[in-house]
């Protein structure tokens, strides 16, 4: 039984930008941890990275819509709103190609 080799070419995306930014994201507010709502960001943005948004990434907006919120309401730190307004522009890019 021959022996199936993983590729070695990899072709970067905008989905693989929009994969980074929310796994930076999702790293800074697990540094941060201690502001309110922490948590509950964590689990929205595991939603958001879920099999069932990046197939549906119309999902995605509302998602971080409420993460937005949660950071500003509990005060957190410049880095992770800097990482949220990061994964928005990154979105709306992906949302706007796979629109056209």
């Amino acid at each position: 039984m021959p022996f199936i080799e993983e590729s070695t070419g990899y072709e970067k995306t905008i989905l693989s930008d929009l994969q980074g930014a929310w796994s930076l994201l999702r790293d800074s507010i697990v540094e941060e941890a201690g502001f309110k709502g922490w948590d509950r960001a964590i689990f929205h943005i595991d939603e958001a990275m879920s099999w069932e948004s990046v197939r549906n990434l119309k999902r995605m907006p509302p998602l971080l819509l409420i993460i937005r919120n949660l950071c500003l309401q509990g005060k957190a730190p410049q880095e992770v709103l800097e990482n949220i307004r990061k994964v928005d522009e990154i979105l709306k890019e992906v949302l706007s190609e796979f629109h056209n």
